[in-house]
């Protein structure tokens, strides 16, 4: 198991999607949750222990057999299934998932077309009034002067040497909205790691958004 993976692994639940999850699951008929990204179960194991109905889909077959290796030891009911799927091609029928999750995935997205893509995509298999919890790059991870790939309004190279996806908050909530997606109260859209101002972070530490929608169109 790679390095990269091994954190994967290790790393705990996100707190603050437990608790919207929560409440969803207070008012979803199914219990049907889709986790893009899903990478080795961080949180699609724990949420199926509290009785969702999980598919997880990720482009990694070694985070899949990560996530597989946690599901035989702490998911006892069979609640999680896998698949190894991009993220814009979700292997469900349309309008099945009462809560989706976008953690830390779609910042992967190389161009505004494979973007705009994956969130067309969640909206699809959305169930009316579906709740959405997402965590993506800022683009305050980046300095101000930096210009995006040719062509890209929000693809940079500088932080791994490959496209990623930075958006800034109002261009994360019209591109949600451009797929039918309003903001939720239940959690505020916030930055997390964002340095003082006028500053970047020295080491590679990305500044995150972190926002609930819910399925409106």
């Amino acid at each position: 198991m790679d390095t990269t993976v091994q954190g994967f692994v290790r790393s705990q639940p996100n707190e603050t999607l437990m608790r919207f999850a929560a409440g969803e699951r207070a008012r979803a008929p199914h219990g049907w949750m889709l986790d893009i990204g899903c990478g080795a179960g961080r949180n699609a194991v724990p949420l199926a222990r509290e009785g969702w109905r999980v598919l997880g889909t990720d482009l990694s077959w070694p985070m899949l057999e990560a996530a597989a290796a946690r599901r035989r030891t702490q998911d006892q009911d069979g609640r999680l299934h896998l698949a190894l799927t991009p993220m814009g091609a979700v292997p469900a029928r349309d309008r099945l998932f009462d809560l989706i999750i976008a953690h830390g995935i779609w910042n992967l997205a190389a161009s505004v077309a494979e973007f705009r893509q994956a969130v067309a995509e969640a909206a699809r298999v959305a169930a009316p009034g579906a709740g959405v919890f997402v965590l993506t790059f800022s683009r305050h991870t980046l300095p101000a002067d930096l210009t995006p790939v040719n062509g890209e309004p929000y693809a940079y190279t500088e932080f791994s040497g490959q496209p990623q996806t930075f958006l800034t908050p109002s261009q994360l909530v019209d591109e949600m909205a451009r797929a039918g997606f309003a903001l939720d109260p239940a959690i505020p859209l916030e930055e997390h790691n964002r340095p003082p101002l006028g500053t970047v972070h020295a080491a590679r530490t990305p500044v995150l958004l972190e926002a609930a929608f819910r399925l409106t169109a």
